[in-house]
């Protein structure tokens, strides 16, 4: 005798899925800036603005993502991998390099080019690696007037000179030097006993991706045009259409996030007044949305640039979206993790973010005056 009383919730039940509670974990970033976007464009009864330099930026990730992948199906990161796999200290030197790069391609970049490299070695305890990648990308960021979006955008609005700009944040920068080196020293190291066997060089098209990824540098450190990062396309499409098998997501996560901070610059301008506790302000308001929105729309309030510099690059430790940086090292973990092991690097990135942008808070506090 027939039961159809099982049959009946099959179309129901398909929600609940693996495939759909999958992308509910891996994507709540998306979902969350989605229905923000979504409940403040109402409030605000108007559809935000995406500014061309904002359209930029997408296009300029993903030109660079498209880069990055073609790397990656090349076989250079796991050639990669297995040379650097043969030496010591491999998370010192992961963070390190972290670190210095972000003050010369950005920390967005600086976490596209390593934290595919890190995901391909095999090192113990590669969450903390990466959050502390993640953490080295916004320190050594803060440095350098290029390092970082916010960075730039106080640099020309306030007509910074350069050396008066890296004295004014180099204590924040020093000091999480200090720290992280000394925290990835005493990590655990490359515990293999059976070392990876001689892995094969890249092919050819490691050159031309190469060569891509070069450029697409050079349109970061604004000594090429924009519209340079079309040249990548053309040839993915051409020679390279496996390299456009790129985390999507992620691209629409930007998209509703820079909407959201348009809606939530329009929500807040009206409501700030006399600006004080510059510090604060621009730290705390960088944890709902982001270091670079907030940078721009307090900068109409105060002429303590220095205290705002401060505040948008400590802003950048704590939350997910902090920093757009985050994001990108966030993802690229996640990116093939099991639903339990996203929940416990999601709660390690906010315990480590967040001790981080304490100790930020206490170090202006100590080093620089009163917040």
């Amino acid at each position: 005798m027939s039961h159809p009383n099982k049959a009946a919730p099959k179309h129901i039940l398909l929600i609940f899925q693996p495939a759909w509670l999958d992308f509910l974990l891996k994507e709540w970033l998306l979902l969350i800036s989605a229905v923000g976007l979504f409940l403040t464009s109402i409030h605000i009864k108007k559809f935000p603005t995406i500014s061309l330099s904002e359209w930029e930026v997408l296009l300029i990730l993903y030109a660079l993502f498209i880069a990055v992948k073609g790397l990656e199906k090349s076989g250079l990161f796991t050639w990669i991998s297995w040379r650097i796999e043969q030496g010591k200290y491999l998370p010192l030197k992961l963070i390190l390099t972290t670190f210095f790069l972000s003050m010369i391609v950005t920390n967005d970049v600086a976490l596209i080019i390593i934290v595919p490299i890190t995901l391909a070695l095999r090192i113990p305890r590669k969450d903390i690696v990466v959050i502390m990648e993640a953490l080295a990308a916004n320190a050594g960021s803060a440095l350098t007037p290029i390092g970082n979006p916010q960075n730039l955008f106080i640099y020309w609005y306030y007509h910074a000179s350069p050396a008066g700009f890296m004295i004014a944040i180099a204590p924040l920068t020093l000091s999480f030097l200090l720290i992280l080196a000394y925290w990835a020293a005493n990590l655990p190291q490359n515990s293999n006993k059976n070392p990876l066997k001689n892995s094969a060089p890249p092919d050819h098209s490691a050159i031309s991706h190469g060569l891509l990824l070069l450029i697409m540098i050079l349109v970061v450190l604004h000594l090429v045009p924009v519209w340079s990062s079309v040249l990548v396309l053309i040839y993915g499409i051409i020679f390279s259409r496996s390299s456009f098998l790129i985390d999507y997501p992620l691209l629409l996560t930007f998209f509703c996030f820079f909407g959201l901070a348009d809606n939530l610059q329009g929500i807040l301008a009206d409501r700030i007044g006399n600006l004080k506790h510059v510090f604060l302000y621009s730290a705390f308001f960088s944890q709902i949305m982001s270091n670079v929105p907030a940078s721009i729309l307090f900068a109409k309030f105060t002429t303590q640039w220095k205290a705002l510099l401060w505040g948008a690059n400590v802003g950048g430790f704590g939350s997910l979206v902090g920093s757009l940086a985050n994001i990108i090292a966030y993802k690229l973990y996640i990116a093939k993790k099991s639903h339990k092991e996203i929940m416990k690097f999601t709660a390690k990135f906010l315990l480590i973010g967040y001790g981080a942008f304490v100790i930020g808070i206490g170090i202006y506090s100590f080093l620089v005056g009163k917040i």
